[in-house]
């Protein structure tokens, strides 16, 4: 282990890549590449790239709903079920791995949850069958979930309270940007090529990038950037349950996920068949506009955050209220609106939605303290799923089989509503945020 570097410079409220001062110990076998960059940023971008690949991968899928079901023959409820595979797989696998990483280094976990994820991407060459299809999918979960808990640990790590909301905000750009490029891929690989091929535009990059990892990542010492008291309710497995913080925004994010999982998995089809859409075009325009509005969202939101803390410790929960608020009469638009308004009425919702993706993800890891962080994103995770994407888009599918797709997708409204009361509700059980002294670590 090496102390951090003396030299830095001084930059609190900057919204680019800062660290906090403090007494953080770091592994690296790599001093000359830590002369270059600080060891917090080479572990961010390696973050943001297996990331980035995950969300990729996994909006691929709903690009290509009409594609596969035109090869496998399969209903819009049998398409939902692939998405509640995975997420099903994802919630079994994430209490084990919440409780390694409060137990044991999180680098080797990240470095084998990767290649896991990568190696099933990779098995998609080999499905023939709609049932080969649905394990490959499930199996996807299991990678995920163990580096998609260990990063926002890991970054809290290096980071102090007040400076989680613009990390975690950078960090989570990978998710628009990520569902675009799948989106784009899915529509337009897949339909010039089959739609097995745009998966391996993940595969072989992630084992590249878990690789990299194993070779240059750093392990921050737990706590460390902590400055927040570490009460029972915030430091213990069962405080989590009266953790009135850390419940709200959790079971808000739930709904909202709920919301978002069910769009995202049946937006492009629901232009494809309401606006009369190509395949490759319904995909292109989700692309276009979630990759716009994704980093638009999410930068305006986190930037608006930041500054808000700064006067009310609420902020993180209050800017989440309001960004699913927005959401709501524009995504009625979408659903039951005229045709001629889908889209544009698309890019307004999105853009809203996309408002508290860093603000909220900071509410969670800020509601407790080091010692259960890795579980109590576990636990969060295992909510936001459970009650949230497993089943929400064969929910969606089911009601769609049964009535059409606008009335399906337009069940995500009420979720919509309920997350915006829990939001609301919760502001009132922000921590008050303790002001660190913080130090720019700037690339």
């Amino acid at each position: 282990e090496c102390d951090q570097s003396a030299s830095r410079r001084r930059n609190p409220k900057g919204f680019g890549l800062g660290l906090s001062k403090g007494t953080t110990r770091l592994r690296s076998s790599t001093p000359s590449l830590r002369a270059r960059l600080s060891p917090a940023v080479v572990v961010l971008l390696l973050l943001i790239g297996l990331n980035l690949l995950n969300y990729v991968d996994r909006y691929i899928l709903p690009a290509e709903v009409p594609l596969i079901q035109r090869e496998f023959h399969v209903t819009d409820e049998e398409m939902g079920a692939l998405t509640t595979a995975l997420f099903v797989c994802y919630m079994l696998t994430a209490p084990l791995t919440g409780w390694l990483g409060d137990r044991f280094r999180r680098k080797p976990l990240i470095v084998a949850g990767a290649t896991i994820w990568s190696l099933a991407t990779l098995g998609t060459a080999w499905v023939h069958r709609y049932w080969t299809l649905y394990i490959r999918h499930a199996l996807v979960g299991v990678g995920e979930a163990s580096f998609g808990i260990y990063a926002p640990a890991v970054l809290s790590d290096f980071y102090p309270e007040r400076d989680r909301n613009r990390i975690l905000t950078i960090f989570y750009l990978a998710i628009p940007v990520g569902a675009a490029l799948g989106y784009l891929a899915g529509g337009e690989l897949g339909s010039r090529l089959g739609w097995r091929q745009p998966f391996f535009l993940c595969a072989i990059p992630g084992l590249i990038i878990a690789a990299l990892y194993g070779w240059i990542g750093t392990e921050p010492e737990r706590g460390s950037s902590d400055h927040i008291r570490a009460t029972q309710n915030r430091a213990t497995f069962l405080g989590l349950f009266h953790n009135a913080a850390f419940l709200t925004a959790t079971f808000g994010l739930a709904m909202l996920t709920f919301v978002m999982g069910g769009i995202s998995a049946w937006v492009p089809t629901f232009l494809h068949r309401f606006s009369g859409l190509s395949v490759a075009n319904a995909s292109l325009a989700v692309g276009a506009i979630t990759v716009i509005d994704g980093i638009a969202g999410t930068l305006t939101g986190g930037w608006i955050a930041q500054r808000w803390q700064r006067t009310n410790h609420r902020a993180l929960y209050l800017l989440s209220f309001w960004s699913v608020a927005l959401t709501l009469p524009f995504g009625a638009l979408v659903f039951f609106g005229p045709r001629a308004w889908a889209i544009p009425s698309l890019f307004a919702a999105e853009f809203f939605l996309f408002l508290n993706t860093g603000p909220l993800n900071a509410a969670i890891v800020n509601s407790v303290s080091a010692p259960v962080r890795a579980t109590a994103i576990s636990v969060n995770l295992f909510c936001i799923h459970f009650f949230g994407d497993t089943f929400s888009p064969q929910i969606i599918g089911a009601v769609s089989d049964r009535t059409n797709l606008s009335i399906g997708l337009g069940v995500t409204l009420i979720f919509l509503v309920i997350s915006a009361i829990i939001l609301f509700f919760g502001a009132r059980y922000a921590p008050p945020l303790e002001e660190g002294t913080a130090e720019g670590r700037g690339i």
